[in-house]
């Protein structure tokens, strides 16, 4: 007898390349403003809610799959990793655009903690999210005279990273996410067969959003030296190797 294959969770996939499409657009806006000095407001009215519904949308369905997952420890051991790699990286490639606690790393703690959410009511864990989220209204008014508290949301004034999501408020997303699976997906099905036609591309890139995440700046970065900016993009790779 043949054993049962896992039913694909179409739909989680689908809504991973949504929140990947959403984001990549959003960066792509961010490196022309900041490297390539266009006039994009990317961080007001409709660009900034892509931005922040790409990562809403990250991190809610990453509560979800997390109660899917059988070694949550393993995959939030590599987020944790990939994050420190992406940090080096950004650190020798572009000085002063450090990313400290990205969502890679938010992720992976995430995942590590998830032991301690898994068996807690769906309702309470909501709550929870809630109140977290409004907590962190509070957090980010506040400044301290050290950044050791960062992952938790409080640091010093002068504090900066091109990529930063704290505990306080963005656990409570991945919260809602957790309870969201605890019940909508008690049987851990599927709600759809298969997908439709139209969003299998959405799917696919679903499935691989790991790899397109880590890729897809320095593939956006190269395509824009070469199109405006040839010498730079030479004269970037000479910086690089001479580093």
């Amino acid at each position: 007898m043949k054993k049962p294959v896992n039913q694909r969770l179409w739909e989680i996939d689908i809504l991973r390349g949504i929140a990947l499409v959403l984001m990549v657009f959003y960066h792509l806006l961010y490196d022309l403003n900041v490297f390539f000095t266009f006039n994009i407001a990317y961080n007001k009215g409709l660009f900034y809610l892509i931005g922040k519904s790409a990562a809403i949308l990250f991190i809610l369905v990453a509560g979800i799959s997390s109660s899917f997952s059988k070694n949550n420890t393993l995959r939030g051991l590599k987020l944790i990793i990939w994050g420190y790699v992406i940090f080096l990286v950004t650190y020798i490639v572009v000085p002063g655009s450090n990313i400290v606690f990205g969502i890679l790393q938010f992720l992976g703690v995430c995942l590590l903690l998830y032991p301690v959410f898994k068996k807690i009511s769906p309702y309470v864990l909501a709550a929870a999210g809630t109140t977290i989220i409004l907590t962190g209204e509070f957090t980010a008014q506040l400044s301290v005279g050290q950044n050791w508290l960062v992952p938790l949301g409080l640091r010093e004034p002068s504090f900066s990273s091109a990529d930063y999501f704290p505990l306080i408020p963005w656990l409570g997303v991945f919260l809602w996410g957790v309870s969201i699976s605890k019940i909508v997906y008690k049987q851990k099905k599927s709600l759809i067969k298969a997908t439709n036609k139209l969003f299998q591309p959405l799917a696919v890139i679903g499935k691989h959003t790991l790899i397109i995440y880590l890729v897809h700046q320095p593939v956006i970065m190269a395509v824009l030296y070469l199109i405006i900016d040839p010498p730079g993009f030479f004269n970037m790779l000479e910086n690089i190797i001479k580093k």
